[in-house]
């Protein structure tokens, strides 16, 4: 049997009804080398069951379980910890990779040297007939992963940035070493921080404008990040952006960081202004307008691109 070249990491917690799909996608790859530690995060629904089952009938799943609840990062590094393969990857239990996504990814890596390897994805959303739909790959995607890069760096290719996701992504397993990279623990939106720094830290990194990650927006609303409404999900999502700007002003790429601040004014701060309008609790409007100050504040090249019709909701939110 050939040895494994890349671990996948698939953590998992109450995902029963969506890991079966996660799991069909890795053995659809057309690269069969892999293989793939599955974290259950102390589950109170069958997941680990799912997992266990895949492990019983694939000897390149391996399961590990967490005596008690750990968060999304700790899973993470769970799976970190048990890596023996020149390359290593995420997938979340409830996403799917597309066919060939290891065998693009992997390619790409081999012939180039680089640190890791970024690509696109897409997002399934419920069709509101049980199913889900597949969207187009949006232009904040393309624009971090389109065109074929190879060996280029942040400071070359800035806008990659806004590609903050762990799951894209295919590294060797030495970079993550040499760099001293873990995920936080105990937060939400724990891959924005990892993320900067893959790219802050990497010798040279590759972009793949192929689309590797079908994304679920799951229809139950399940998922921490569809809960945007409740003020400590806010507070972890504005301090990993704002962790993640400190880390590109410290690796002194300001391009990097203007495309980044461009990308947070442009959508992550109008996403949530409506919610913070309609919200009982006056602490939500004043974290979004006390991080809406701070971003502008850093913004320098950001505030001459940024569209004159935004450009009123950044002010009349900074007053909050």
């Amino acid at each position: 049997m050939t040895s494994p070249a890349i671990t996948v990491i698939v953590p998992g917690w109450n995902v029963a009804g969506y890991a079966p799909a996660a799991l069909a996608s890795l053995r659809a790859q057309t690269r069969e080398d892999w293989t793939a530690v599955l974290v259950d995060d102390r589950s109170n629904d069958t997941t680990a069951e799912v997992f266990a089952t895949a492990a019983a009938s694939d000897r390149r799943f391996r399961l590990v379980r967490h005596e008690h609840r750990r968060g999304l990062g700790a899973s993470r590094n769970t799976g970190l910890a048990r890596v023996g393969t020149p390359y290593l990857g995420f997938l979340d239990a409830d996403d799917e990779l597309t066919p060939t996504a290891l065998a693009t990814l992997l390619g790409v890596l081999e012939e180039t040297g680089s640190d890791f390897a970024v690509g696109a994805y897409t997002r399934l959303r419920p069709d509101g007939r049980g199913g889900y739909v597949e969207g187009e790959v949006q232009p904040w995607v393309a624009a971090a992963t389109a065109p074929a890069r190879r060996a280029t760096t942040l400071a070359a290719h800035p806008a990659a940035g806004g590609n903050v996701v762990a799951w894209s992504k295919v590294s060797r397993s030495d970079f993550w070493r040499r760099a001293g990279l873990r995920f936080p623990e105990g937060r939400l939106y724990e891959d924005q921080v990892l993320a900067q720094q893959m790219y802050t830290r990497a010798r040279r990194f590759d972009t793949v404008p192929d689309v590797v990650v079908r994304w679920r927006v799951r229809a139950d609303g399940s998922s921490i990040t569809q809960h945007e409404e409740r003020v400590e999900v806010l507070r972890d999502c504005l301090d990993a952006m704002t962790a993640g700007l400190g880390v590109l002003d410290a690796a002194r790429v300001p391009a990097a960081l203007q495309e980044r601040v461009l990308l947070i004014l442009s959508m992550d701060v109008p996403r949530l202004v409506p919610i913070a309008e309609s919200h009982p609790d006056p602490a939500y409007r004043k974290l979004l307008g006390a991080f809406t100050r701070d971003v502008w504040d850093r913004a320098e090249s950001a505030r001459t691109r940024l569209d004159p019709a935004l450009r009123a909701t950044i002010d009349a939110v900074s007053l909050w």
